[in-house]
Parts: C-alpha cells; sequence; structure tokens
C-alpha cells in the first residue's frame, strides 16, 4: 500500500521549517555573541591582582612633599596590594616633620569591570583605580598615585 503525503500537510511543514529556520539562526548568532562579549580596552580577561609599589603621587617621584590638609608629609614608600577574594588594601609610609616616620594602611573591597576597580574603603568613602600592564592609577583625595609591579 503506498501512502500518499497530504498537500496541505506539506505546506504546513514547508512553512514552518521557513519560520524555524530564521529562528534557530538568530539563536545561534545571540549565544555566540555572547561568548565574544569585548570590553573596552580589550581587557576582558585582565587579572589586576598582584602587588604593586608606589612610584609617584601628582607626578612627583618618591620621595616627594606634598601639601594635603594643613600638613607637609614626605611620601617615602607605598605599596598597594590586589587580592583575587575582592579585598584590596594601600600602605603608605611617610614623615611629618614634628612626629618623624609614620605608617598607615588602609583595607578596602573592591569590584572590577574590565581595567577599572573601584574600591570602597573601610570608614570611608570611595576610589576608583585603573590597571594598565604593569601599572596601577589611583585618583584619592585629589591626588593621583602611580604604581608599578
Amino acid at each position: 500500500m503506498k501512502i500518499q503525503p497530504n498537500k496541505p500537510n506539506l505546506k504546513l511543514q514547508s512553512a514552518w521549517f521557513h519560520f524555524l529556520g530564521p529562528c534557530l539562526i538568530s539563536a545561534f548568532l545571540v549565544l555566540a555573541g555572547t561568548g565574544c562579549k569585548h570590553e573596552a580596552g580589550g581587557n576582558a580577561n585582565l587579572d589586576p591582582t598582584g602587588v604593586y609599589a608606589l612610584i609617584s603621587v601628582d607626578g612627583q617621584n618618591l620621595p616627594c612633599n606634598l601639601s594635603h590638609e594643613g600638613a607637609s608629609p614626605t611620601i617615602k614608600s607605598g605599596v598597594f596590594t590586589i587580592n583575587a577574594d575582592g579585598h584590596c588594601s594601600s600602605q603608605i609610609t611617610f614623615s611629618l616633620p614634628e612626629r618623624g616616620d609614620m605608617s598607615r594602611e588602609v583595607k578596602a573591597t573592591y569590584t572590577s569591570q574590565g581595567a577599572e576597580l573601584t574600591m570602597q574603603w573601610e570608614g570611608a568613602g570611595m576610589t576608583m583605580g585603573k590597571v594598565n600592564g604593569n601599572s596601577f592609577t589611583m585618583t584619592n583625595e585629589g591626588m593621583v598615585f602611580a604604581y608599578r609591579k
């Protein structure tokens, strides 16, 4: 016994494939596009973690003399550490004429988006920083701190 296909069903199947084809192609392109997400500057896989040494403040190489909030400290050295767990810290050694050498360490949590880091400091405000290769820069209280790995 030979079965004859029903012509109306063939037209329905043909229309279904014409509809389904573009849908599948669109779905594939959307999925492929999400795997190829590009962030500005090509830093999608940037790993900012590491220990960075302070090299300058406001363009002045260390050691340097600054005027800040009525004091005139000499910035001697500094270290900025970025951990993989979303925490970071800044430690700066400075000298005040009337008090001698001092050190200050502050800690923060950070989030990153490409090369940009947003740091929320414990008991203080928020600052932005940027990683560029082995360099890290951060502006804090109007001063630009430049670090290098």
